[in-house]
């Protein structure tokens, strides 16, 4: 017995000793390229190509060279640019397509690309060879680029195009131009993009020739943009409202809790009769408790104190029966005629109570207000 469990441990100790180390924590394939040096950090940063250096300048020189082609693409201009039937099918489903038919004709296999600069067309065969662009090419081809890359299938390109027009490329020079040719090439993204800078900038945009030259060649679609202009105006007129109304609604909150402490503890040289004011006090962290002070001063000492009498009278009466509405319990509550407000607020007819009341439950639903000792909350106001 003894024998049989020291060979079971001998085989075990054995096994352990010929276990192979275990591989390495997987890596990206970029950052493996990136020490090896087979890709350069500058063409990741810039975007331009993810694939190793050697593979890319290999399918360059093959298109430069044009060794082997067997492919004419025929541009304006008498334009030759010579490529290979197994590139170009491969990148573009559609060439594929157009070989397909030339092959079975029986002609020589020639692909027709016209309406494009010459270069243009030279580029863009480039990136179906090695997915690489110059970038001064893209930035002079960017449009043609962008509808030769959805005419023939190349959504390589045409996301490269789209993420060029929106870090720089697109301007208010060319923005109706690319609006167009996005709503034509189906890309949403960058149809929303010019979109949006075309609203944002009318005044520019609408004084350029591209302008101009969309209004002779698509009124509909300056009738829409127009549209949308006013759509948009009139909701930034809504949210700059709700923001001054939320502003307002604040302002009342603090200025309601501004009454209270000076009613109840006093504020610097302000407050109950019975308040014994120190010399040197703390600054108040009421911000509407100076202004405040300035309209009861007023109010106290004014000769015309009667409603209707005087303007920021007026507004004291005013706070005064707003803050009687907020007030939870007037037994307790040591500012001025809240009782008073509370006993007249019975007699108000049902319209002018509701109306109270919705003052209120706004004020208090800016504020966002859940509970506070001497205010009702939100679910105590009924409407």
């Amino acid at each position: 017995m003894e024998n049989t469990k020291n060979i079971c441990n001998d085989l075990i100790s054995a096994k352990a000793n010929t276990i192979p180390m275990p591989p390495p924590l997987p890596k990206s394939a970029i950052s493996s390229h990136l020490q090896k040096g087979l890709v350069s950090s500058e063409s990741l940063q810039r975007g331009y190509s993810c694939v190793s250096t050697a593979l890319r300048d290999r399918w360059d020189s093959l298109f430069d060279e044009a060794y082997g082609a067997d492919v004419t693409i025929h541009t304006d201009h008498g334009g030759i640019v010579y490529a290979h039937a197994y590139v170009l099918g491969m990148a573009s489903p559609v060439m594929k397509g157009m070989l397909k038919q030339s092959k079975t004709s029986g002609r020589k296999l020639s692909i027709s690309i016209h309406g494009v600069p010459p270069d243009c067309v030279k580029a863009f065969v480039r990136y179906l060879y090695s997915c690489r662009y110059e970038k001064e090419d893209m930035e002079e081809f960017v449009m043609p680029l962008l509808v030769l890359s959805h005419v023939y299938v190349v959504p390589q390109l045409k996301r490269e195009c789209e993420r060029q027009l929106g870090r720089g490329l697109l301007t208010l020079e060319n923005v109706v131009d690319v609006f167009q040719l996005a709503l034509l090439s189906d890309a949403p993204h960058l149809s929303l993009l010019c979109h949006r800078m075309i609203l944002k900038n009318f005044k520019t945009v609408s004084a350029t020739e591209a302008w101009q030259s969309m209004r002779q060649s698509h009124p509909v679609l300056e009738k829409e943009l127009l549209e949308s202009l006013i759509e948009e105006d009139n909701k930034q007129k809504k949210r700059e409202k709700k923001k001054n109304e939320r502003q307002i609604y604040l302002e009342l909150f603090e200025a309601m809790e501004a009454l209270v402490h000076i009613c109840r503890d006093g504020c610097r040289t302000i407050g109950p009769h019975d308040k014994d004011f120190k010399v040197n006090q703390p600054p108040c962290k009421y911000a509407a408790c100076k202004g405040l002070e300035l309209l009861i001063r007023h109010f106290a000492g004014c000769k015309l104190r009667a409603p209707g009498g005087c303007t920021q009278c007026k507004r004291m009466w005013q706070l005064l029966e707003l803050h009687s509405h907020l007030c939870a319990d007037s037994s307790l509550c040591r500012v001025p005629l809240c009782r008073n407000f509370k006993d007249r607020i019975r007699k108000l007819g049902r319209k002018n109570e509701m109306k109270w009341r919705l003052l209120v439950k706004k004020i208090l639903r800016t504020k966002g207000v859940a509970r506070t000792p001497f205010f009702f909350t939100t679910e105590t106001i009924s409407i």
